[in-house]
């Protein structure tokens, strides 16, 4: 697990650098960024990679505690993912799967997946983006209930703070307001149940089990007010990531799983950031004992190398695709990449690096110090909740330690203290008020030292900043 670090300057040359800033700021339109502050403060240039560090363009180095966004497991400088795609660029860069055709890497990856993955979901839906995905499926899902005589069962249920993308479908899917504002959104039938926050929303003195049961019969009673005959799916993530890592209470998902099982309504699993060993297994569905009637892949899938993603659906679902193809003619949906062979050739040798170098058993064996080091921050007076599972987790900020009163400006504290990380050498992401982690599967005992010692003299920059503007 040792990492060489090579110079900065032998990974991106200074001349590039000025060229890089000004067509950034005449021509690229950032997501999720306040584009007009971008104007003024210009962009934070990434320049290179290596191992769980990146590099800016004055030579600093940053531990990397997000992996990308959420997604690089293998940090920034896998050389076997760098041949994996230099090799099938030489064989065949592009091919698409239209029309009966098909290429290796494609399907190889396919069968892969389809042993990896739970239960009897054996079949894949390749796309190029984790939105790409969910948008899918919310097609496929209607595609089936339509092929099965129920042309009402179109509705689907989320849960609010839940992160399933950006594209309409998918955004709509999402249940956080911001994501929403002035794109018209929700645009597609759905219904966002109560976060399973147990320090947000569990009621006082209410075990999680309680509070989990509790969310259950939310959910029924949604089903029972609209219909079980109108609604096609609940999505979840195993724990919701981009809304603030928020793992699941107690039973949340047995339960959960009941009461969809009870009204025939299938069950999407979004491990969109838990699949491929986050948590320490391959997927959250295994760790939390979920079986999904589709499980949708990205991020780890590749470590982000090359874009892309994957529906994995059950033989149920299959058999209804293959039927109402031959009676249409076709399943007419797909996109120019899907099946790309580059990015499913990096996949195939992504999983193998996964499997061979055991970073299952290394994420169980890290994950209950990381863990402890995250919850060391618990008696802060600026800390309201920590929580996490695996190698992901989340400290939160509040004005009022006792009473878990947030801040009246959310976020204003979050983006002061991510900003002071980064002058500690480290990256990671403040949602609002909540400081997620997210290292790399590679990540070392060292490593973790490293972005701990860091956060904590950022977080010290922070409590001083904080009292000197009255916030606490």
């Amino acid at each position: 697990m040792q990492q060489t670090i090579r110079p900065w300057q032998e990974i991106t040359p200074m001349s590039n650098v000025n060229s890089i800033v000004q067509n950034d700021l005449s021509s690229l339109i950032h997501p999720y960024t306040n584009l007009a502050q971008h104007r003024e403060t210009g962009p934070f240039v990434i320049t290179g990679g290596d191992g769980v560090r990146v590099f800016d363009d004055q030579g600093n180095a940053y531990i990397e505690a997000m992996s990308g966004l959420w997604s690089v497991a293998l940090g920034f400088s896998e050389q076997r993912l760098v041949d994996a795609a230099i090799e099938q660029f030489k064989q065949l860069p592009y091919y698409h799967s239209f029309s009966h055709k098909t290429n290796a890497p494609a399907a190889a990856l396919a069968a892969k997946l389809a042993e990896l993955a739970p239960g009897d979901l054996n079949h894949v839906f390749f796309t190029n983006s984790g939105s790409e995905a969910n948008d899918s499926m919310v097609k496929m899902v209607w595609y089936v209930n339509n092929a099965l005589g129920k042309p009402h069962k179109k509705k689907f249920i989320s849960r609010q703070q839940a992160y399933h993308g950006t594209t309409v479908a998918s955004a709509s899917l999402t249940g956080i307001p911001s994501i929403h504002r002035d794109f018209d959104l929700p645009a597609i039938p759905v219904h966002h149940l109560t976060c399973p926050n147990a320090y947000r929303f569990a009621r006082p003195g209410e075990t999680e089990e309680a509070f989990s049961a509790r969310l259950a019969d939310e959910l029924e009673r949604y089903i029972l007010a609209e219909g079980a005959e109108t609604i096609a799916a609940f999505i979840g993530e195993p724990v919701i990531a981009a809304g603030g890592v928020i793992p699941p209470p107690q039973g949340y998902w047995a339960a959960i799983q009941a009461v969809c099982k009870r009204y025939d309504i299938l069950v999407v699993v979004d491990e969109i950031v838990t699949g491929f060993g986050r948590l320490g297994t391959m997927f959250g569905s295994q760790l939390y004992g979920i079986q999904p009637d589709i499980l949708v892949l990205s991020k780890q899938l590749t470590s982000s190398y090359q874009p892309l993603a994957a529906l994995v659906v059950s033989d149920a679902i299959h058999d209804v695709l293959v039927s109402q193809s031959q009676r249409l003619g076709a399943f007419a949906h797909g996109l120019t990449c899907t099946g790309h062979p580059v990015a499913t050739a990096v996949a195939l040798e992504n999983i193998r690096i996964i499997e061979e170098r055991g970073l299952l058993g290394h994420v169980q064996r890290l994950a209950p110090e990381f863990q402890r080091r995250l919850r060391a921050f618990a008696d802060h007076p600026l800390v309201g909740d920590v929580r996490g599972v695996g190698l992901v987790g989340a400290i939160e900020l509040v004005a009022n330690k006792a009473t878990g009163q947030p801040f009246a400006q959310p976020g204003v504290l979050g983006g002061y203290l991510f900003k002071q990380t980064h002058k500690h050498g480290l990256i990671i992401r403040a949602i609002y008020d909540t400081i997620a982690f997210c290292p790399p599967l590679i990540t070392t005992q060292d490593d973790l030292d490293a972005i701990f010692s860091a956060f904590d003299r950022a977080l010290a920059d922070a409590t001083d900043w904080a009292r000197s503007q009255n916030l606490l």
